[in-house]
């Protein structure tokens, strides 16, 4: 599980994060929704310990990581999975060895051990046979699994997905909403994601958490977000022509 607690963060003097306590259910889909600006990306950066907080813990398994030793960190991050906005593939090297990667950074196994965990991720993400290409040579959909399958490939206990739509095309996007979901339910991984995807908020938004000018504003699920009477979170969701249109023929009814 994962967990803040009273966590505060800030930048010259300015406060990102105020005050913010959650607890991320575990086997589900907890999607961080908000404005740009609004403190999302640096609460997603809090959570993996890209920063500390000045106030507050943040607790994986009820520790607080941001207390612990050098040595007690990378324990934990050997159970934490990224997949960043761009995919973030490195360029010089094969699919293949893009997911062996955290193996090799985190686990001891043979070259062949490592390789059988490489294509079970694959495989997966429906990407089987694509080891010995290069990140050039694949579409931007084919990347976002690529990113997903180096992120389960070490079997992390928990996933963080920083926008994963990003760049994608509707159909595209709903098979990567598909694929994290599938995953986290299939392995019971605790899986965070930042998005602006209302389509991944309805679809999959298991547990939803709307950060306003750095404060946790509302919580729910995909069940009620779309009839809160929350002022902030209804001019965030309900911004567009189309959305507004589905809310009037949806008070309509």
């Amino acid at each position: 599980m994962v967990e803040l607690v009273n966590v505060s963060k800030s930048f010259d003097g300015k406060q990102i994060l105020k005050n913010i306590n959650i607890k991320f259910a575990q086997g589900k889909c907890n999607l961080i929704i908000g404005l740009s600006g609004s403190g999302k990306t640096v609460l997603m950066k809090t959570l993996v310990g890209l920063h500390l907080p000045e106030q507050g813990d943040v607790l994986y398994g009820g520790n607080a990581f941001n207390k612990m030793s050098v040595e007690e960190q990378i324990n934990v991050r050997k159970y934490i999975g990224m997949v960043f906005q761009g995919g973030a593939l490195f360029d010089s090297m094969t699919i293949e060895e893009n997911v062996m990667y955290p193996i090799r950074m985190f686990q001891k196994s043979s070259y062949h051990e490592m390789l059988d965990k490489v294509n079970f991720s694959l495989e997966r993400v429906n990407l089987k046979g694509v080891n010995k290409m290069m990140p050039s040579e694949i579409s931007g959909g084919m990347k976002k699994r690529v990113a997903i399958a180096r992120a389960i490939a070490a079997k992390p206990k928990y996933l963080f997905c920083d926008e994963p739509n990003s760049g994608l095309d509707p159909q595209t996007s709903i098979l990567i909403d598909e694929l994290i979901y599938d995953i986290t339910h299939e392995f019971n991984i605790t899986t965070i994601v930042n998005t602006h995807d209302m389509n991944s908020v309805v679809e999959i938004g298991e547990q939803i958490y709307y950060i306003h000018k750095g404060e946790l504003w509302w919580q729910g699920d995909n069940k009620n977000v779309l009839s809160s009477t929350n002022k902030e979170l209804n001019d965030f969701i309900f911004c567009t022509a189309l959305t507004k249109k589905i809310k009037q023929q949806s008070e309509n009814k």
